[in-house]
């Protein structure tokens, strides 16, 4: 009888879990191991107005508490999501679904938030600004707080929808990011994104990434997103989606502790492809049996 309903802004989920973009594929990918329609939200994979190769590989490499990609933003591009995928999602009822863009200019994000304002199989569209594994957008735009408030806005203006716009930790200032997507236009919050690394391949005595850097996720930047999250959460009121290195529901709770509204599960899709809905049944189970609700978990 636990209610996990979640508001999100506008937004509101049947329960606070949510798959984060890059690993959850279109969702249907993962349609043989779970019931979509008990998790939250999906995110889709980030796409681009065109579509992008991506960064040569090696693309992956594991480390003792996590793993590291560049990917770089590889997918066939807005058209197919619209034309192929998306209708794909049609028969869902009740899982929510985030469109992820993350165009390497300005113009082409607004462009492609635009489009996807016409769809009505998006119910909320994620504005990538902090993937680090491109050499132009990404992470380039989070680093740039006038870059960050004319983008948003630009976007705001042509999106109707809950507008999330997702946050790097890997910024001078992970507060000031927040207020100025926020004074933008942001409906929601998600941070954080991967965290740059670099990873060395010892027999050839060379990077091991071809661009040198990529992304590290999973349990080595738990700690690091709960403080970006519990930060933002501090200073302001507006929803938060917490992401990084969550695996179990010890470390669901403590993302809702901190602050967040909901939680996005990323690496441990890879890992434990039933984890999402797992995590919905451990969460009310948890809160029945403390005679909890959501709402209680808070700092004390």
């Amino acid at each position: 009888m636990v209610d996990l309903k979640v508001k999100l802004g506008k937004l509101e989920l049947q329960n606070p879990i949510v798959t984060a973009s890059g690993t959850f594929g279109y969702g249907v990918e993962y349609a043989q191991f779970v019931d979509l329609d008990t998790i939250g939200a999906i995110t889709l994979k980030s796409i681009t107005l065109k579509g992008k190769v991506g960064n040569p590989p090696p693309r992956i490499a594991e480390t003792p508490s996590g793993m590291m990609n560049s990917i770089g933003l590889e997918n066939l591009g807005l058209e197919h999501l619209i034309q192929s995928c998306l209708p794909k999602l049609d028969n869902l009822k009740k899982v929510k679904v985030i469109a992820n863009i993350a165009g390497h200019t300005i113009e082409e994000n607004i462009e492609c938030a635009r489009e996807l304002n016409k769809q009505k199989r998006v119910d909320a569209l994620e504005l990538n600004i902090s993937c680090p594994n491109v050499s132009s957008g990404g992470l380039a735009f989070c680093l740039d707080l006038n870059s960050v408030d004319v983008l948003v806005r630009g976007v705001r203006k042509v999106y109707d929808g809950s507008l999330i716009v997702k946050l790097s930790a890997a910024v001078p200032d992970v507060v000031k990011l927040a207020g100025v997507s926020m004074e933008a236009g942001a409906d929601i919050l998600s941070l954080i994104n991967t965290i740059p690394g670099v990873e060395v391949d010892v027999e050839q005595r060379k990077l091991f990434f071809s661009r040198g850097s990529a992304g590290l996720s999973g349990p080595a930047i738990r700690p690091i997103a709960l403080k970006a999250v519990y930060e933002v959460a501090k200073a302001y009121q507006v929803p938060i989606i917490g992401m990084g290195g969550i695996g179990s529901l010890d470390d669901v709770l403590k993302f809702m502790i901190v602050g967040a509204s909901a939680v996005s599960i990323g690496m441990m899709n890879f890992v434990r492809p039933t984890i999402a809905t797992e995590l919905v049944v451990e969460l009310r189970e948890y809160l029945s049996m403390k005679k909890l609700k959501l709402s209680d978990l808070k700092l004390q």
